[in-house]
């Protein structure tokens, strides 16, 4: 026997906090997922009221009571793709999806350090340059700098980490602060 769904009632303010409460307890998120979640909920059930919903005023107050926190995520957020292996350009476009004002994309974009090392995690993940099994061919060269380029690192740090043949220089190279010392 198929399971008969019933039709959800449209939202009204109370039902519209707690879907916004549940939510903020769930997932750690950002003012712009928020209002998205909202917006769609709000698609898809209706409203049941003669004002617009409270769906702005809602999501800037959760953020004003600490429940939503675009920082704090954009810094977690950041830590975690770098840590991952992901270059700057793909930190920034991420923080820039979950709706992150630029400020706050640019603050945590990572320095030249924070590039190197995550592009040096991604090199000994995936066993580019020195860390392969084998000295890489041309062709293969090619391929693996074009996956550090898709991974958001620069043309420069991908040259330098696949072109190298030792990998305790590449790893002196990417702690320095000074870039070739």
């Amino acid at each position: 026997m198929p399971v008969q769904r019933r039709n959800p009632q449209p939202l009204n303010a109370q039902r519209l906090e707690e879907l916004a409460l549940a939510y903020v307890a769930r997932f750690a998120t950002t003012q712009a997922k928020l209002q998205g979640y909202l917006q769609r909920k709000l698609r898809e059930r209706g409203w049941d009221g003669e004002e617009p919903p409270p769906v702005e005023a809602l999501v800037s107050r959760y953020a004003d009571l600490g429940y939503v926190d675009d920082a704090a995520w954009a810094r977690m957020k950041a830590g975690s793709l770098l840590r991952r292996g992901y270059g700057a350009r793909r930190v920034g476009e991420a923080l820039g999806q979950a709706g992150i004002e630029e400020d706050l994309r640019a603050e945590n974009r990572p320095g030249e350090g924070g590039q190197r090392r995550a592009a040096l995690v991604l090199a000994r993940r995936r066993r580019f340059g020195p860390f392969g099994i084998e000295a890489p061919d041309r062709a293969r060269k090619e391929k693996q700098i074009a996956a550090m380029l898709r991974a958001g690192h620069s043309l420069d740090i991908a040259r330098r980490i696949v072109d190298a043949s030792d990998p305790d220089e590449v790893q002196a190279w990417a702690e320095s602060a000074w870039g070739d010392d």
